[in-house]
């Protein structure tokens, strides 16, 4: 293998896969990138078996051929390297690996490429696709309700359910419950999926706050997200009817809802709940009445109490929250408004937008003591 690329484009591409190579693994090929030259392109591959990146950039091939680098250390080297013309030149006879920059040099010993576990690119597959921007905004949206449980390794997945409408995220921790939805551009599935939420995080950012389409294909227990020179592909966890059935959990009727400015919501809460952290349990107690809902935390070193106008329809009632769980829904989303709806003090209390259907947030109180 013998290729000329540039530093840049290189540098770019090895922190872009470098995301899906293992840290904890007894196999030292899972540690390492795969390192292809063929056409007039250079390919890099990562793995840790579950998610796979896949990335190609434009490269004078002299001789084709592939090997296995060491991913943190030519990571580490490839970002000192950006501002120059790299030459890479394998010797087959050691495989190790020539580097080549300026008047410099460099050697790195590498793995043999036969025994790294490449990934299929999936073809001839069901696909669906929607605009880079909304897809980011689903994973951004709703990432943060992801259970961290080792016990529910189904509820360590979002649930993506696709429909000739619109594409659906769902992530539940047995708290609080996040459902996103954004419109689908083309579909040929109408299915569910649960992806891992790690491979989920860094799909996202990959992708762009544009208009642009990403297309997702879906091939037995794997997806693949297209992005062109780059390419995503994850084992899945299982299928819609593995998850739980959230729509039994969200309540359709309320005896009280109210209107509120986000931003206020949130900054009062955060002020509220710097007494409740001492306590170390983040408890905010929220009492709504007439045109005011107002926020209460007491500890052993004093109280605070902030009032905020809102807009009720029903009844008045006293609640309490874990304030960290739920500024993570307000923080999740940039409406100016959000209605609040309750039931009593041991009923869920959801969260959404005054004006849209674009998300819905559900978060369980704090039982009264």
């Amino acid at each position: 293998m013998k290729l000329i690329c540039d530093g840049l484009d290189l540098s770019d591409a090895v922190l872009k896969v470098i995301k899906a190579v293992s840290n904890k693994t007894t196999n030292p090929i899972l540690e390492g990138i795969l390192l292809t030259a063929e056409g007039d392109r250079l390919t890099l591959v990562s793995t840790d078996t579950e998610l796979s990146i896949i990335k190609s950039i434009k490269a004078d091939v002299k001789i084709e051929g592939e090997t296995v680098v060491p991913g943190k250390f030519f990571s580490e080297f490839t970002k000192k390297l950006t501002g120059e013309q790299i030459n890479l030149t394998l010797n087959t006879a050691n495989n190790q690996l020539k580097i080549e920059y300026s008047d410099s040099e460099g050697f790195i010993g590498c793995l043999n490429a036969a025994e790294f576990p490449t990934p299929k690119l999936l073809s001839d597959a069901d696909y669906f696709s929607l605009k880079q921007a909304d897809f980011r905004a689903l994973v951004n949206k709703s990432i943060f309700a992801v259970s961290g449980d080792d016990s529910r390794p189904l509820l360590k997945g979002c649930l993506i359910e696709i429909n000739d409408k619109e594409v659906r995220a769902v992530a539940l921790d047995g708290i609080r419950l996040a459902l996103v939805k954004k419109p689908v551009i083309k579909t040929k599935v109408n299915t569910g999926l649960i992806v891992p939420a790690r491979s989920l995080v860094e799909i996202a950012k990959l992708l762009n706050e544009n208009e642009e389409e990403v297309k997702v294909l879906i091939q037995k227990n794997n997806i693949m997200v297209d992005l062109g020179d780059i390419k995503v592909i994850t084992r899945l966890l299982g299928g819609g009817n593995d998850f739980i059935n959230y729509r039994q959990i969200i309540p359709t009727e309320f005896s009280s809802v109210i209107t509120i400015n986000k931003l206020h919501l949130e900054d009062a809460l955060e002020r509220v709940s710097l007494l409740s952290r001492v306590e170390k349990n983040n408890v905010v107690k929220f009492e709504i009445a007439e045109k005011l809902l107002t926020l209460k935390s007491m500890s052993e070193i004093g109280n605070i109490k902030e009032n905020l106008s809102i807009v009720l329809n029903g009844k008045d009632l006293i609640i309490e929250f874990n304030a960290r769980l739920f500024m993570d829904c307000l923080r999740a989303n940039n409406d100016e408004f959000v209605k609040l709806s309750f039931n009593n003090n041991i009923s869920p209390c959801v969260v959404c937008p005054e004006m849209s259907e674009e998300f819905l947030y559900l978060v369980l109180p704090v039982h009264p003591r």
